[in-house]
């Protein structure tokens, strides 16, 4: 899935994000990566707070919007307006929807229909590609 810099505010060469990413963010926010289910803190992080792109800094989800989806992953019903974009991933033999930051088109995850209400959608992201900030240090 091939992606120009230039559809992005924030853009930066692969040596610079390499230098600025741990190897496992590098891998999941620039080469479309996947964590290992159930190994990222954040997926059973419920305390009031904001989660933001590890890659740079944009605010993507509030606390308000998390839930349990049991998949393994931090999950959420909603974005924050504007912080997240969707393009057609179309490896692993089927179609799913990728979610990217606005900002820096890291890769976040994937969104699916099949979460809760009032929106129906389980933005299922990795960890290593958020960074949560608890409401009280906010």
């Amino acid at each position: 899935m091939a992606e120009t810099q230039e559809q992005y505010p924030i853009t930066k060469t692969e040596a610079e994000w390499q230098a600025e990413l741990s190897p496992e963010a590098f891998r999941v926010l620039r080469k479309h990566g996947t964590e290992r289910a159930f190994s990222s803190p954040l997926d059973k992080t419920y305390e009031a707070g904001t989660y933001y792109c590890a890659g740079c800094d944009q605010k993507l989800f509030t606390s308000e919007t998390k839930f349990n989806s049991r998949t393994g992953w931090p999950s959420f019903y909603d974005a924050i307006e504007g912080a997240i974009g969707t393009t057609s991933d179309r490896t692993l033999f089927m179609v799913r929807t990728e979610v990217h930051c606005s900002r820096c088109g890291g890769h976040l995850g994937h969104v699916f229909d099949d979460g809760p209400k009032p929106t129906g959608k389980r933005y299922c992201m990795n960890g290593v590609s958020l960074r949560f900030e608890p409401a009280s240090a906010a």
